[in-house]
């Protein structure tokens, strides 16, 4: 059986994908894991690039999503493929850093067996807006959704791959890692922070975050998903076996 499942979803990413796999590379080979590279509806070439890093990488799976119909749905996808004991996703910007998957599988194998466990990135070293908006918002979703949340949009996030069968109304947008790290807790999980830095952009551009006013769209859109989430009935199972009940579709 395969232990890890790592998701990464990319959209007009092209230019970091090489980089991105030759990093994953230096620890996947050493770990019974894949890795899913969802191409969510690319239109810069990234398709064209699939031949040859499944050639180069033969830890690499690769989806194609034909149209983007946004962030949650491509890392649901990839999930709904994920074979491993435990699964996870990052992003495919290299603002995140592919060896915190390996610290975030590193907390689960200090952990009990069969215990279940939700590891999420805490960033560091962010700037001052950022960090504001960051702050702001996880104190008005833990207020209104009654658990305490911390960088709800941080990466990498790492969980025991029976939580994927509460993963019953996932959202297709933004709202996917604040919708994932609420059904963890839901779940009785065992929460695990791990620092990471979140720097800059080497390549591209940020798809969201494109200023102070977009950064403003943006929180009131997921404040409002809270709202919509609170009221969402979710079938919660806190009893539950490691392995993933087979969903591929």
């Amino acid at each position: 059986m395969i232990e890890y499942s790592i998701i990464v979803p990319c959209y007009n990413e092209a230019e970091n994908i090489s980089q991105l796999l030759s990093e994953f590379a230096a620890f996947m080979t050493n770990e019974n894991a894949e890795l899913i590279l969802v191409d969510n509806g690319s239109s810069d070439g990234t398709a064209g690039m699939e031949a040859e890093m499944k050639n180069l990488y033969p830890f690499l799976q690769w989806l194609h999503i034909e149209k983007n119909i946004g962030y949650g749905h491509g890392i649901y996808t990839g999930l709904k493929h994920a074979k491993g004991k435990y699964i996870g996703y990052t992003h495919a910007d290299l603002q995140t850093d592919p060896n915190d998957i390996l610290r975030a599988i590193s907390i689960i194998k200090e952990l009990t067996e069969n215990q279940p466990v939700f590891v999420k990135g805490y960033r560091t070293g962010r700037g001052f807006v950022s960090g504001f908006f960051s702050m702001a918002f996880e104190y008005l979703a833990s207020l209104i959704l009654r658990y305490r949340f911390r960088e709800i949009n941080a990466q990498p996030v790492v969980f025991s791959s029976g939580i994927f069968d509460n993963l019953t109304k996932p959202p297709l947008h933004w709202g996917f890692d604040l919708y994932v790290y609420y059904v963890a807790c839901k779940s009785n999980c065992t929460i695990k922070r791990l620092n990471v830095l979140f720097p800059s952009r080497i390549y591209g551009h940020s798809k969201w975050q494109k200023g102070f006013f977009s950064r403003v769209t943006f929180s009131l859109k997921l404040l409002k998903y809270c709202f919509e989430l609170k009221k969402i009935e979710l079938p919660i199972i806190t009893e539950f076996g490691m392995e993933k009940t087979d969903k591929n579709i």
